[in-house]
């Protein structure tokens, strides 16, 4: 769980996807998905420019557009026979008005100057909409198109995405089990005190985590048949470290050190264990 953040729930969540990618410095992520929530054709534009493939699993997806551009028309398409064809057409003279701008906008999001969040939010703030916000729709429109075409098209990528979601519908139900008090609602008024709510959230379920993966590693570790140790590493690589049904979420816990013990013998990797002794010479 590299990153959360805090935000009313009548705000958009597709411009927020981005602060978290750009937060992960460790692991670096090529492809993301989402639900339709977080998905919007600004968003395909500006993460199509930031190396990112965004991967949305989009609702009613037969009502969606797609779009081609100018040089052929929706007749051109249908004479060489393809069955699905484009809606609209995409305002190329408009992304290359603007396309100086446009590549400002990404290296500073690039740079983490200011968070993606913030620009869009500015650029929302105009009474009309702003000509690079336009300019970025346009942009995204040929991201969108691409990736429905090959939603449609391509089986292995539909199930990548579908599998994906699972295991993002299995971080919020972990994160519902954490908060399972007062209804999994925030009880502080102040957006700092629900970030100081929401981050002690965190790092309990990256405590579980951490000890899943100390567990399996271990598990692995001790089992010296080689057909039942690669069984372990399949199982491990098919499912999730993202469990918590063997934690007792709804009691007390001591953590001083005369209660603090190791009831499954737990051991420090012999790398970290290395580091660790010179740290204390």
């Amino acid at each position: 769980m590299p990153h959360s953040t805090v935000i009313s729930s009548a705000e958009r969540e597709a411009a927020y996807v981005i602060d978290g990618l750009m937060h992960n410095d460790v692991v670096k992520s090529d492809i993301h998905s989402t639900d339709t929530h977080g998905y919007s054709e600004v968003i395909f534009g500006v993460m199509h420019l930031l190396g990112f493939s965004f991967a949305p699993r989009i609702k009613n997806l037969k009502k969606q557009q797609l779009y081609s551009f100018a040089a052929h028309n929706r007749k051109y398409y249908q004479d060489q026979g393809f069955k699905i064809l484009p809606d609209g057409y995409i305002k190329t003279q408009l992304v290359k008005k603007y396309w100086e701008e446009i590549l400002r906008f990404v290296a500073t999001i690039k740079l983490k100057q200011t968070p993606a969040s913030q620009l869009f939010k500015r650029l929302n703030s105009y009474s009309k909409q702003h000509p690079l916000w336009q300019a970025l729709k346009e942009l995204g429109k040929i991201s969108k198109s691409d990736f429905i075409l090959r939603y449609i098209d391509i089986l292995e990528f539909r199930q990548a995405i579908e599998k994906q979601l699972n295991k993002s519908e299995s971080s919020n139900k972990f994160s519902r089990a954490v908060s399972f008090g007062n209804n999994q609602e925030f009880l502080q008024g102040e957006k700092l005190e629900q970030e100081i709510a929401e981050g002690c959230r965190r790092l309990i379920k990256n405590a579980i985590i951490c000890w899943n993966y100390l567990y399996l590693s271990q598990k692995i570790a001790q089992e010296h048949n080689q057909q039942k140790k690669q069984g372990l590493i399949e199982a491990v690589r098919a499912g999730s470290v993202v469990s918590w049904q063997h934690i007792n979420l709804h009691g007390e816990y001591d953590f001083s050190e005369d209660k603090l013990q190791d009831s499954v013998g737990l051991t420090i990797p012999k790398k970290r264990a290395l580091a660790a002794s010179r740290d204390g010479n």
